[in-house]
């Protein structure tokens, strides 16, 4: 009985051993099978590896047949557009200032090229100087103008993909432009980050928010700040007209493609030292039709190499789209 119970405890022995050694080597082919999936890709050729996925998804390769090549978004000045205006055909104001470099941008290439889009949206602003006045406000108005430029953006980002921009503004309009493109720069939307490299320029004439050296300033520009940064520190003194200051990140990444004129003594974007602020405001109200801001489109108070503003901006925007063709 002795004999057969020592049997049958190194059998036993013999069976533990054989269990633990197949553990064992169950355990080392989990391990293999880690390290043969975890392991990073070979190098590429030059021995650089490929850089960890964003997680992001990739741009496609092909967009919707009716996707033009570049959306060219252009928002008028103040009392330049109205909000239910023809974006493909703006008749608001048939002197509108961007209409001079729109209409061009028209002429010279086909839809499927360049999607000309005007924003419609009220442009208005309320002289709180003016007790009478009763117009919308520029918050109101600059609002309006942003959301549908953002909502225009937005729609063409998710069914054209591939579709580049450039982005051109105004007066109000340059700045609706303007913090739109500061917030694409600094990862604030409406496109993504990994789209930034999608917008080929930012245009802005008379940027209520301009600070000189955030940009590249073009031809003869003078030293001083928007009125917006000019009253920033006033902030919402007057009901309706918030004055934004300096903006925040200034272009962050497209600050080398954005392009800023302004002409000396346009109190718009080169509005002087500030002492009485309701006047002032007022003052920056009337300015949008004082002789220097009205006339862009003339040589007589801007101009580079005998171009005005709207003929350069035109040309500049016509040589981004060129370039990818």
């Amino acid at each position: 009985m002795r004999k057969r119970k020592g049997s049958a405890s190194r059998r036993l022995g013999k069976v533990a051993l054989i269990v633990a050694f197949l553990g064992l080597v169950a355990v080392a082919l989990v391990a293999v099978l880690l390290f043969v999936l975890l392991k990073p890709p070979p190098p590429e050729p030059g021995g650089k590896t490929p850089p960890p996925s964003s997680g992001a998804p990739e741009r496609p390769d092909t967009q919707p047949a009716d996707c033009s090549d570049v959306l060219a978004l252009v928002v008028p000045g103040t009392w330049e557009s109205k909000a239910n205006d023809d974006p493909h055909d703006p008749t608001a104001n048939k002197r509108s200032l961007m209409l001079k470099v729109s209409s061009q941008l028209q002429e010279q290439f086909p839809e499927s090229t360049v999607d000309v889009y005007t924003v419609p949206y009220m442009a208005k602003f309320r002289n709180p100087a003016n007790l009478g006045d009763r117009q919308a406000t520029y918050n109101t108005s600059r609002a309006q103008g942003r959301k549908r430029a953002e909502e225009k953006i937005a729609e063409t980002s998710e069914h054209c993909p591939l579709t580049k921009y450039v982005l051109m503004g105004f007066s109000q309009g340059a700045v609706i432009v303007g913090d739109i493109a500061s917030d694409i720069g600094n990862d604030r939307g409406p496109l993504s980050a990994q789209d930034q490299d999608l917008v080929l320029g930012v245009g802005l004439i008379a940027d209520g928010r301009r600070q000189s050296g955030q940009q590249h300033d073009v031809g003869p520009s003078p030293d001083g700040v928007g009125a917006e940064v000019s009253l920033g520190g006033f902030g919402s003194l007057v009901p309706g007209t918030t004055m934004s200051g300096a903006r925040s990140g200034g272009f962050g990444t497209l600050a080398d493609r954005t392009y800023s004129i302004c002409a000396k003594g346009d109190l718009i974007c080169d509005a002087p030292t500030v002492t009485a602020p309701l006047k002032a405001i007022g003052q920056f109200a009337d300015a949008a039709n004082n002789p220097v801001h009205a006339m862009y489109a003339t040589t007589r108070y801007w101009e580079l190499d005998g171009a005005p503003a709207t003929e350069w901006m035109a040309d500049w925007a016509a040589s981004l789209i060129n370039r990818q063709n």
